[in-house]
């Protein structure tokens, strides 16, 4: 079968390698792996089998069709001047490596439809929270596991790479139904966190996209409302707010010790001067670094009901990475963390 060069240009970009290193290790000019990478040039067999090599991937990735395409304007990457190129389209290529995985999934398996709405005309991002809460009849109770709720609502929930750890997380949407990607490596509270700033991109920003720092900070207003509903987090505020109370109130909503300092005083529970304290004593106790009295970290539902069909009809995660045409650690990369038994 002929090689799709689209392919080719999304291995080296998921590798995060220029065309230039790429070129020299597979001994060929930079200039003929462009022509390659745009069809203008046929690959011989020896630098087919070079650059496959090179990039890790099966020579079998490299003639399916044309891949899914995630442009960066479509993505709520966070701080994305501080970001690299190269970390950058690693990020997009994983996800676009995802999105096949997804697609795999769906064609097999009864998922559920999305139904993450877009409320642009709602200015006020804890008021799109409390409408959020009320469309998914969560009331003000605290939520048991955040993953397993976007999933029930339709979102495809995957793990960052291992060369994306630069990155927190990111969204977007493809022909309707929402991605999220978290870094599980980071502590339990704060990649819930995360999954909720990004279900703020998504509800907030419809598509996503790159909307500066002020869809970063409505963002984090959505994640904050949406965990600590208004009502329920003054109904647990003790006379006297210490750290050490803070540390076992963080248990109700399953949030860190610092995004509980900055929920209480945005309801103008602390006032200037305390929010202040309470900060500079959490970062003397290190708890900017270290999570105290961490929560488990969550995994997807859907990922391990899925794993343990596939594996009841006998296929491995290794016959699925050959399904897929990608090596078996890019498969597990994909959903590390998100799996009990993490494969």
């Amino acid at each position: 079968m002929p090689v799709n060069p689209k392919r080719i240009a999304l291995a080296r970009k998921r590798r995060g390698r220029t065309q230039t290193s790429l070129a020299e290790a597979a001994s060929v000019t930079a200039d003929h792996l462009g022509r390659i990478e745009k069809g203008r040039a046929e690959p011989s067999p020896e630098t087919m089998a070079a650059l496959a090599r090179e990039l890790g991937f099966p020579l079998s990735f490299f003639e399916q069709p044309d891949p899914p395409e995630v442009r960066t304007e479509a993505v709520s990457f966070r701080a994305l001047s501080k970001m690299t190129a190269s970390r950058r389209d690693a990020a997009l290529g994983a996800a676009e490596v995802a999105i096949e995985l997804a697609e795999f999934i769906g064609d097999r398996f009864d998922l559920p439809v999305p139904d993450v709405p877009v409320m642009r005309g709602v200015s006020n991002p804890e008021l799109a929270a409390d409408q959020l809460r009320g469309l998914w009849d969560l009331g003000e109770k605290p939520i048991r596991n955040v993953v397993h709720l976007l999933e029930s609502h339709g979102v495809r929930v995957f793990s960052l790479v291992e060369d994306c750890d630069a990155v927190d997380a990111f969204s977007f949407r493809r022909d309707e139904v929402p991605f999220v990607f978290l870094n599980t490596r980071k502590s339990a509270e704060r990649s819930r966190f995360d999954a909720c700033h990004e279900l703020g991109h998504l509800v907030l920003h419809g598509h996503a996209g790159q909307g500066g720092r002020e869809a970063e900070v409505e963002a984090d207003r959505f994640a904050s409302a949406f965990l600590m509903p208004k009502s329920s987090v003054l109904a647990n505020v003790p006379p006297l707010v210490t750290l050490d109370r803070l540390v076992q109130m963080k248990k109700v909503w399953k949030v860190s010790v610092g995004a509980l300092i900055q929920r209480l005083h945005s309801l103008d529970v602390l006032t200037e001067w305390r929010h202040r304290a309470l900060w500079m004593e959490a970062s003397q106790r290190g708890y900017r670094r270290s999570e105290p009295e961490s929560t488990g970290w969550e995994s997807s539902q859907i990922l391990a009901k899925v794993f343990a069909a596939l594996a009841s009809d006998g296929v491995s995660r290794r016959d699925l990475a050959r399904e897929l045409h990608i090596p078996t650690a890019e498969l597990d990369a994909l959903v590390f963390g998100l799996t009990i038994s993490r494969l």
